[in-house]
């Protein structure tokens, strides 16, 4: 983007909320009011992003050049899957895998009577929902591609999709994954955010971390082919507790949130308080829990090395 397509867009933003001003200045009702409200955040909302940490307003198209991370206090902020995709994979060289697939609702789930709630939705309408909001048939995307000229198998998934959940799509298409990246000998990269488990699928859900952890076994353990975990935040409840653990390098990005349960369920099942940020990237790597914290910026650079020493031993080992 030229500075003058960027200085463009700031007037544009700059007359939006003017005309705001003026629109709520005026002698209307209530409800004309928050209409008037809502159109104009509709306009701006694709422009500017808050950092969740400093609270600065972010231009988005340069926020997306410098991987998401804050300019002002370098804060990193969530990444969608397909940006993550694009930081990772060479250009033109993904073929994604399993993207029609998409869950159903067994049980016939519905998690209240309020209908007028959003998260008290039967569960078809609220996959509906997020396919509609984020354009992913479920929580994680997977395919084959290259980084740095390197054949890999990568999976990535997306918080943005009812908290990156793992229900049954997210564990078949993560196994599928690893089985094609076991027959074509390739190395599998996986990119963790997740609230864990999707309890609307109950069992169905959690029968996903054995499956998974079964399909690793064979790649890793039978067939010798490497495995890298990459945690970001938050990576908790079970896909902390399967595949996000049972890398042969685990990888974590700076300051994420990474746990099994929460501080407050800790706390009340151990009756004490723990340390403040004791669930943060850093602290957990000074207790021995990850192989190497790398930033966003460094992490395709960092992968390519061990990839590149992998591929020499196991050819030689053939």
């Amino acid at each position: 983007m030229s500075i003058n397509e960027w200085f463009e867009d700031k007037r544009r933003i700059n007359s939006l909320l003017k005309d705001s001003v003026k629109e709520d200045s005026k002698d209307v009702n209530e409800t004309d009011n928050k209409k008037n409200s809502s159109i104009n955040y509709e306009k701006i909302k694709n422009l500017w992003v808050q950092c969740d940490n400093c609270e600065t307003l972010l231009y988005l198209s340069f926020l997306r050049e410098k991987d998401s991370v804050c300019q002002d206090c370098g804060y990193y902020l969530k990444m969608n899957s397909s940006d993550r995709i694009e930081l990772l994979i060479d250009h033109g060289t993904r073929c994604p895998m399993d993207e029609n697939m998409y869950a159903i609702d067994v049980l016939q789930f519905y998690s209240g009577e309020d209908e007028d709630s959003h998260s008290d939705e039967p569960y078809k309408d609220h996959i509906i929902s997020c396919q509609i909001e984020t354009g992913l048939t479920d929580a994680v995307q997977t395919g084959i591609g290259k980084l740095k000229g390197i054949p890999i198998a990568l999976g990535v998934m997306d918080f943005k999709f009812m908290g990156g959940s793992m229900g049954s799509v997210v564990g078949e298409k993560i196994t599928r994954l690893i089985e094609r990246a076991t027959e074509e000998s390739l190395p599998v990269i996986m990119v963790c955010a997740s609230g864990g488990a999707r309890m609307q699928e109950g069992s169905f859900s959690l029968m996903q971390m054995a499956k998974i952890a079964s399909a690793l076994y064979i790649h890793q353990k039978e067939k010798k082919l490497l495995y890298v975990s990459i945690l970001t935040s938050p990576t908790t409840g079970g896909v902390t507790a399967s595949f996000g653990m049972l890398g042969d390098l685990i990888i974590a990005e700076p300051k994420a949130y990474i746990a099994f349960a929460g501080k407050r369920v800790i706390e009340q099942t151990l009756g004490q308080k723990v340390i403040e940020d004791f669930q943060v990237t850093e602290n957990l790597f000074d207790h021995g829990l990850f192989d190497l914290i790398v930033p966003r910026n460094l992490l395709k650079g960092v992968l390519s090395e061990p990839f590149r020493l992998y591929g020499l031993s196991h050819s030689m080992n053939k």
